[in-house]
């Protein structure tokens, strides 16, 4: 049974999915829909919204400009973390639908809606991300997923009902892949890419130019860190939504980033994306380079694990959860001595370390060098032979059960005894 519904904030990103929910939702439920587009970098693709929404049967409009809030307090976060899912995905989405559904449910509750909705389907992972969103910042809103309850089964059906009711989307049957654009990346999913042996056209990069057109000499740049924060670039301080957006350029313009993975969801499917995501590998890259020398051995390995958790989290939707804020109090502290500056080459999509410096640097070059000055290489002796003293004892315990061999024991004041060692004497 349908709940009963008056006023639903939606979702909206203009795309092929809620640009049909809103009728959709109208006919359905009779109700008031807001549309809330939350700007977290999709450059142009805001522009225009407002008066399709309103075309589109929406009663209100909310454009949110979050771009500096989703830099600072979410994406840098997650850099910061070390947080990459499977190896490759640098989490553009997932980091964004916390902060998106974030917005939309405080517009919910400032503009007297008793239900939030999104655009999203019933096999992927961002249903997940907004409805526990929803779930932890208000959850006595009602939630409508249109994806679960209608009779659209396909992006074909989606596009016959929006030729059908006369409303203009952006994606055509002959352009048939689902994008997802914000200030860290652009994904490219759907159409010939659900072949998994699909080689991507080059049509279909946006970002990122062919690393094979791309300038036959490198390019050499700078980015510097405060605790690990990233605050400027080429020694020119930037905010953090301008500080990616240059990157973004730098590294597109030489091809750097593009992924194409075959990744699990949370629900157990696996989906393959074609991700660009130039300035986010430049700094990732960076950082790992400037932990290098900042961070002692102990530290930096216990990063590596907390990472691989942080990133399930970010990607199973899990933003709001009392982990992943520890999590963040864990890491700050860890790597605050994360200051300093890092050269890279880029060159026809590759990143190359070019140099890192850094005033916290725990490198000695006297220590590390092959000269011997001030360092007695006599002290190995003794460290090496009780780091190896479970090795050797389980050398000779096996040797003594593969071998059982006579022993004489003579305990004080008693007379000799014989027996196996290893064996069943």
């Amino acid at each position: 049974m349908k709940p009963q519904i008056k006023k639903v904030a939606l979702a909206y990103s203009g795309g092929l999915d809620t640009s049909i929910i809103i009728t959709w939702l109208k006919e359905n439920y009779g109700c008031e829909v807001v549309a809330v587009a939350v700007d977290v970098g999709q450059a142009e693709e805001t522009s225009g919204l407002a008066d399709k929404a309103y075309r589109t049967g929406a009663v209100d409009f909310h454009l949110v400009d979050a771009k500096h809030e989703f830099a600072s307090d979410y994406l840098f976060p997650v850099l910061k973390a070390g947080a990459i899912y499977e190896k490759d995905y640098l989490l553009g989405t997932s980091t964004a639908r916390p902060l998106i559904a974030r917005k939309q449910v405080e517009i919910a509750l400032g503009t007297g809606c008793d239900a939030v909705a999104h655009g999203c389907t019933g096999k992927g992972n961002d249903q997940v991300r907004f409805e526990l969103a929803y779930q932890a910042l208000a959850p006595e809103l009602a939630i409508v997923a249109p994806w679960r309850e209608w009779d659209i089964v396909s992006r074909e059906d989606a596009i016959d009902y929006a030729d059908a009711h006369g409303i203009p989307v952006p994606v055509t049957k002959k352009d048939p892949y689902s994008r997802d654009r914000n200030l860290w990346h652009l994904s490219h999913e759907g159409g010939p890419l659900e072949d998994p042996s699909f080689e991507p056209e080059a049509s279909m990069f946006r970002l990122t130019v062919d690393p094979i057109e791309a300038p036959d000499l490198p390019e050499r740049i700078t980015i510097s860190f405060e605790s690990g924060v990233p605050v400027a670039v080429n020694d020119e301080e930037l905010s953090p939504a301008a500080l990616i957006a240059t990157l973004n350029e730098i590294g597109g313009t030489h091809g750097i980033g593009r992924a194409d993975l075959v990744e699990n969801r949370l629900i157990g499917i696996k989906s393959r994306g074609v991700y660009e995501t130039p300035g986010g590998t430049l700094l990732v890259t960076a950082l790992k380079a400037l932990e290098s020398i900042t961070l002692d051995r102990d530290s930096s390995h216990e990063k590596e694990r907390i990472a691989t958790r942080y990133a399930e989290l970010v990607y199973n939707g899990q933003w709001f959860s009392p982990l992943r804020e520890a999590f963040d109090a864990f890491v700050n502290v860890l790597t605050e001595p994360v200051t300093g500056t890092v050269a890279l080459k880029l060159f026809k999509g590759g990143v190359q370390i070019a140099g890192r410096t850094s005033p916290n640097s725990l490198y000695s070059q006297n220590l590390a060098s092959f000269d011997m000055t001030g360092y007695d290489a006599k002290d190995s002796a003794g460290f090496i032979r009780l780091f190896g003293l479970p090795l050797r004892g389980r050398k000779r315990i096996n040797a003594e059960v593969a071998s059982p061999v006579l022993v004489r024991s003579e305990p004080a004041g008693e007379a000799p005894v014989l027996h196996f060692a290893g064996g069943r004497g």
